[in-house]
């Protein structure tokens, strides 16, 4: 059901604003793993912490938002098809794209400029960050629209906040290979949930044409398809974590049940109608996703503090005799 708008009222200051979402900053806690990985696994190897962490954060959050600023402008004659994005300020409001890509470039620039007096690993992390908004959103890229690609694309953003934050810490080394692709991939199983989500909800209530004219993407998705994909992520991202875990810290790999766990909980949150995971801001809300979080963290504080000696059989080779 198409949403039919026979006049657009005149932007103001707050509906340009309104573009860069900053109501998503919640999105940036990925950036803390970072910041606890570097500090567990190197210490602190940059001088001034506090000013390197503001600065990651002000970088961050202006390139999400420079990110959010060209997402919701190119999107606008697709976000009218979706049943709650046709509310989006694009749709409704008459925006002077010149003041729009203006936006994004100060967005973009106050980001760059952060990374850059933080230092050259952050900026690479940075301008990597910008390049994905650019090939995610803008045609002739527009990696939205193309299937398996548009969930890839979209969730590099959480390995590149993952080494935000390590930069934060640590700018003379990156983040273990392992941990990297387990956070992408990870991010990769948050992605192909939010669209099974969407796909079982929309298709449900209004049919595939209208999902298809919001996201040329989901023409070649079925659920079984979208459903196996994100069993797919998850089955990766997990067994990286594993090779990270036992790697760095046999105690970890005591993590794996609590992780999996993790998966599970917003799993079943992707399968209800109106699933939160639709919405990921609003994941903060949700009591068992956040039990279940709570119970890794603590999990995790533990095995760090704590040797446990007879785990390290698990690091080596070991059979059982039987004479």
């Amino acid at each position: 059901m198409d949403v039919i708008h026979t006049e657009m009222r005149v932007a103001r200051i707050g509906d340009y604003l309104s573009l860069a979402r900053f109501d998503h900053v919640t999105k940036h806690v990925f950036i803390l793993p970072g910041i606890a990985l570097a500090a567990l696994l190197r210490g602190p190897q940059n001088t001034h912490i506090l000013g390197h962490i503001l600065l990651g954060l002000i970088c961050a959050v202006c390139i999400a938002s420079a990110n959010y600023v060209i997402n919701e402008w190119l999107d606008r004659d697709f976000d009218k098809h979706h049943p709650t994005k046709s509310a989006r300020t694009s749709v409704n409001v008459q925006l002077d794209p010149a003041r729009v890509y203006g936006l994004w470039g100060v967005f973009v620039a106050v980001g760059l400029l952060s990374a850059y007096f933080s230092s050259y690993a952050m900026l690479a992390v940075a301008s990597v960050f910008a390049l994905q908004g650019v090939i995610y959103n803008v045609p002739p890229f527009r990696s939205k629209d193309r299937p398996i690609l548009d969930v890839l694309s979209e969730s590099i953003n959480n390995p590149l906040r993952l080494m935000i934050g390590w930069a934060m810490i640590d700018a003379w080394t990156v983040p273990p290979s392992s941990i990297v692709l387990a956070y992408w991939l990870g991010g990769a199983f948050l992605m192909a949930a939010k669209r099974l989500s969407e796909y079982r909800e929309i298709t449900a209530l209004h049919g595939i044409e209208l999902l298809i004219l919001y996201r040329k993407s989901f023409a070649g998705y079925t659920e079984i398809s979208l459903f196996v994909s994100t069993f797919l992520y998850a089955l990766a991202s997990v067994s990286l974590f594993a090779v990270f875990l036992i790697k760095y810290r046999v105690e970890y790999i005591l993590l794996m049940p609590f992780l999996c766990i993790l998966f599970a909980v917003y799993m079943a949150l992707s399968l209800p109608a109106g699933s939160v995971a639709q919405a990921p801001e609003r994941l903060f809300a949700e009591r068992n996703l956040m039990i279940a979080v709570a119970a890794f963290c603590v999990a995790l504080a533990v095995l760090t503090l704590f040797d446990i000696p007879g785990l390290d059989a698990l690091s080596s080779q070991q059979y059982l005799s039987l004479r």
